[in-house]
């Protein structure tokens, strides 16, 4: 920036202000009220940093409402969704990678702590096992925890049908049933089973409308 410093400055015309910063400050402005980080001065040190290394910053795509009963630094789809832009582009992510990014995601520490070792993650995590267990934190059984995973994973619109490949789905939906530990092997194959028949049907796609429908076997025990 040229601005002069030698005298006093005595009119608008010797400040000389760069072309790009209103949109900059336009765009810091959007993505902060979408946001609605807890630590505004912390989440905007990540926002310019990662705008600076050229990287996606943290900022969720639209506004969400918190409820009565949300918490601090609770886990929300806007924020898995957040981050799944940051971090999608890798199978592995490393560990030190993911808490930076979750902390500026302004998400419970204590919570990370316990999807790390619920998954047995070490060093780095497998993005999309690491994804599914936090959809399955946040919702209540393994079908709507599913539904968010093909809600984050699908490049539908959203609204859409949320659909995602079968063999994406089947490995997302193994490794939570390995984590669940009641879910059988034979429902997990007559799962597939049912799917494949709809996949054919769909270029190979599955979403929620197949898997939520009364002709297919449960994915869980609910």
């Amino acid at each position: 920036m040229d601005v002069q410093t030698e005298g006093p400055i005595y009119c608008a015309e010797q400040i000389k202000i760069p072309p790009e910063l209103p949109d900059i400050l336009k765009q810091f402005t959007k993505a902060a009220i979408r946001t609605q980080p807890n630590d505004l001065l912390e989440w905007s040190h990540s926002y310019f940093k990662a705008l600076a290394d050229g990287d996606v910053p943290p900022m969720k795509q639209r506004l969400e409402i918190p409820t009565s009963d949300s918490k601090k630094g609770a886990i929300t789809k806007g924020a898995l969704a957040m981050l799944h832009k940051q971090l999608g582009g890798k199978e592995r992510v490393a560990s030190q990678d993911l808490e930076e990014k979750w902390k500026a995601a302004g998400l419970s520490q204590q919570q990370l702590e316990d999807l790390i070792a619920l998954g047995d993650f070490q060093d780095e995590v497998v993005w999309l096992d690491f994804l599914s267990l936090a959809c399955s934190a946040l919702e209540k059984n393994i079908v709507a925890a599913m539904t968010r995973v093909c809600e984050i994973l699908s490049p539908d619109p959203e609204g859409g049908a949320a659909r995602i490949s079968l063999d994406m789905f089947m490995a997302r939906y193994r490794f939570l049933a390995h984590i669940d530990g009641e879910i059988s092997k034979e429902r997990i194959e007559a799962v597939e089973n049912y799917l494949q028949n709809d996949s054919g049907r769909q270029g190979d796609q599955v979403g929620p409308a197949n898997f939520t429908h009364s002709d297919c076997p449960k994915l869980g025990g609910e």
